[in-house]
C-alpha cells in the first residue's frame, strides 16, 4: 500500500497506522454481516444486493471525494496512480473470481474477517486463496502471454467517453441511485415484501440536500487552478500586482559568478528552452505550479527562485499565479526572456561609448564582459531540463 499521509506519515509507522484501520474494518464488516456467506451470495440470487450497495456507495464516496479534493487545490489529482489495463486477463480473471465467490461466499477481504471469528468456511476458502496464488505463480510463464494481452494502458472512461470528469461522475450517480432503486424492488420480490422500493425519510431527504448542496457549491467555488489562469489574464490586475523583480543586470551577474543559492524555474516554451537555456534551469509550465510533486522545487528554503518567461507580460503572468499559490522566496525576470537576450546576450558593443556617466560606463562595460562570458556558460553547463513527476504505486485493496 502506499502512504497514507505522504511526508507525515512515514513507511515504518504507516503499517502501524494501517494495522489500526485495518482492525476497525475488520470491525464494522463483522459488524455489517459480511463475515456470514449467506449476505455475500445473496448478491447473486438476489434476495441481498447489500454487497452491491457497498461497492457503488464506496465507489461514488471515494470519486466525489478525490474531485472535491481536487477541485478545491487540497490533492494533486495527478499524482494517483492508475493501474495498466489488460483487458484480456481482467475478463478471464473477472469470471474465475465472480465463480470463487459464488462458490466460496466470500472475497479476499471478508474472507479474512469471517476466519478471525473462526469460521472454518472461511480458514479453507484462505488455504485455497493461497494455493491459488501459489500455483499461479509457479506457472506463470504458461500464463504470461494470456496475462499480458491487449495491454491498453491506462484507459479511464471519462476520456474514453469523450466526457468531463465532472459529467461522468454526475452520470455515475445517477446510475448508482438507479441501481439502488432496482436492487430493492428485486430485493422485495425475492423475499415477498411488500413496500415501497424507495422511502422518502427525513434521514435520506437530508443526505440528498447535503449531496445535492456539495455538488452545487462546485459552480459557485470555481476551481482553484482555472480561477487562477482566469484572473491572470485580466491586464488589469496582473499590471497592477506588486512581484519582486530581478534585472537582467543582476541576473547575469549572478550566473557569471556561479552563484548556488538561485534556482532558475523557466516557464518558456519547450521548443525555446531546447534551443537555448541558461544553465542548470529547470523547464516548468503553468501546470507544474498546481501539481504536488514538482512545485516541492519551489519551496527549498536555501533557494532563491528566479521565474522567467518569455516576454514581460508572461512573466507577469506567471509571478502572479505562483506569488498567489503561496510560493516564497520568488523573483520574476524584468522584461522575461526577449529583455535578458536584447539586454546580455545579444549585446552589440560600439566603436565608441560617447556617455560620461560613470554608471552608464560600468553598465556597457559589465555588458560587455556578460555578452562574452555568458555563452561560454551556456555551452559548458546544460540546463537541468523537465521538472519530472512522480507517482507513487499503491498496491492493495479488496
Amino acid at each position: 500500500m502506499g502512504p497514507l499521509v505522504p511526508d507525515i506519515i512515514g513507511n515504518d509507522l504507516n503499517f502501524i497506522v494501517a494495522l489500526i484501520i485495518g482492525i476497525f474494518f475488520g470491525i464494522i464488516l463483522e459488524q455489517a454481516g459480511f463475515s456470514t456467506s449467506k449476505k455475500l451470495v445473496g448478491l447473486f440470487y438476489g434476495y441481498d444486493f447489500t454487497v452491491l450497495r457497498v461497492f457503488f456507495t464506496a465507489g461514488v464516496t471515494a470519486m466525489v471525494g478525490v474531485m472535491a479534493l481536487s477541485h478545491f487545490g487540497l490533492l494533486d489529482i495527478n499524482l494517483i496512480y492508475i493501474n495498466p489495463t489488460f483487458l484480456t486477463s481482467v475478463i478471464v480473471g473477472g469470471l474465475i473470481m465472480g465463480l470463487g465467490f459464488v462458490i466460496g461466499g466470500f472475497c479476499p477481504g471478508t474472507s479474512v474477517c469471517a476466519a478471525a471469528i473462526g469460521k472454518i468456511d472461511a480458514i479453507i476458502f484462505i488455504i485455497g486463496s493461497f494455493l491459488g496464488v501459489l500455483i499461479f505463480a509457479e506457472t506463470y510463464p504458461i500464463w504470461e502471454e494470456l496475462y499480458l494481452a491487449q495491454n491498453w494502458g491506462n484507459p479511464q472512461l471519462f476520456s474514453m467517453l469523450g466526457i468531463s470528469q465532472g459529467l461522468f461522475a454526475f452520470l455515475f450517480v445517477l446510475l448508482a441511485l438507479f441501481a439502488y432503486f432496482i436492487v430493492s424492488m428485486i430485493e422485495n420480490k425475492a423475499n415477498g415484501i411488500k413496500k415501497p422500493a424507495v422511502r422518502f425519510t427525513p434521514y435520506y431527504i437530508s443526505l440528498a440536500v447535503i449531496g445535492f448542496a456539495l455538488a452545487i457549491s462546485a459552480f459557485f467555488f470555481p476551481d482553484k487552478k482555472i480561477s487562477l489562469i482566469e484572473m491572470s489574464k485580466n491586464q488589469e490586475v496582473v499590471q497592477n500586482y506588486e512581484l519582486n523583480y530581478i534585472t537582467a543586470d543582476e541576473l547575469a551577474c549572478r550566473l557569471m559568478s556561479e552563484d548556488k543559492r538561485i534556482q532558475i524555474i523557466d516557464f518558456r516554451p519547450s521548443a525555446d528552452y531546447e534551443k537555448l537555456a541558461l544553465p542548470k534551469s529547470i523547464s516548468f509550465t503553468i501546470d507544474n505550479l498546481f501539481e504536488k510533486e514538482p512545485s516541492k522545487i519551489l519551496y527549498l528554503r536555501h533557494k532563491k527562485n528566479i521565474l522567467i518567461a518569455k516576454d514581460d507580460e508572461e512573466a507577469k503572468r506567471v509571478g502572479f499565479i505562483a506569488n498567489e499559490l503561496g510560493f516564497k522566496n520568488i523573483r520574476v525576470l524584468k522584461g522575461g526572456f526577449e529583455e535578458f537576450e536584447k539586454t546580455i546576450l545579444d549585446f552589440a558593443p560600439v566603436a565608441e561609448f560617447a556617455s560620461d556617466k560613470t554608471s552608464e560606463k560600468d553598465t556597457y562595460r559589465f555588458r560587455f564582459r556578460a555578452s562574452q562570458m555568458l555563452p561560454k556558460l551556456i555551452k559548458d553547463n546544460k540546463p537541468a531540463g523537465t521538472v519530472q513527476k512522480k507517482q507513487k504505486r499503491v498496491v492493495g485493496g479488496c
